[in-house]
């Protein structure tokens, strides 16, 4: 049964037992709701606040009026749930966020000695990078950082993709030595 609990305006203490009525009514159509949301979103987790959504409203109603066409009337008002949360996730952009990994975005240390690690690192990543020749360095910057294929890299500086391949060997090979040179 559905146990929602709402502060009653006065003045709308018949519609909003009637609504009640007409939540109690609608009650066994729970299931089929269940179904219909899991077909359209397949997100299980959602299916029952979504369910629930419409429940509040048809307890929200204001009406007096009959509802002739229960299942009409639940599954309507189901579709403008759907279609308020189509909205809801197009302005939140909700399908662009990331969701938190426990694994991923776990608490990290951020002490003094690992932040001053990581800075001498990327020092010593940069000097590495810099002391390459200027068209290996210009190559790998290309292709791994601006992620360019070979064969936009001999297009954009006018050479064979075979000489792209051997740039990127070299400049592979020289940051790898330097590394393992590094205490």
């Amino acid at each position: 049964m559905l146990a929602l609990h709402y502060q009653l305006m006065p003045g709308h203490r018949e519609a909003t037992d009637s609504s009640s009525a007409l939540a109690r009514d609608a009650e066994p159509l729970r299931s089929s709701l269940a179904r219909y949301f899991h077909r359209r979103i397949g997100d299980a987790a959602e299916v029952e606040d979504l369910v629930q959504e419409v429940f509040t409203r048809i307890v929200a109603r204001e009406s007096n009026t009959p509802v002739e066409h229960l299942g009409g009337y639940v599954f309507q008002t189901a579709a403008s749930v759907l279609a308020d949360r189509r909205r809801r996730r197009a302005v939140r952009q909700s399908d662009a966020h990331v969701l938190f990994d426990p694994d991923r975005h776990a608490d990290q240390d951020f002490d003094a000695d690992r932040i001053l690690s990581g800075k001498e690192d990327l020092r010593a990543a940069t000097a590495a990078l810099l002391s390459l020749p200027l068209r290996t360095r210009t190559i790998f910057i290309l292709h791994r950082l601006e992620g360019c294929r070979y064969r936009e890299v001999a297009a954009q500086l006018g050479i064979s993709v075979s000489a792209v391949e051997k740039h990127m060997v070299r400049a592979v090979q020289h940051l790898a030595s330097t590394i393992k040179e590094r205490p």
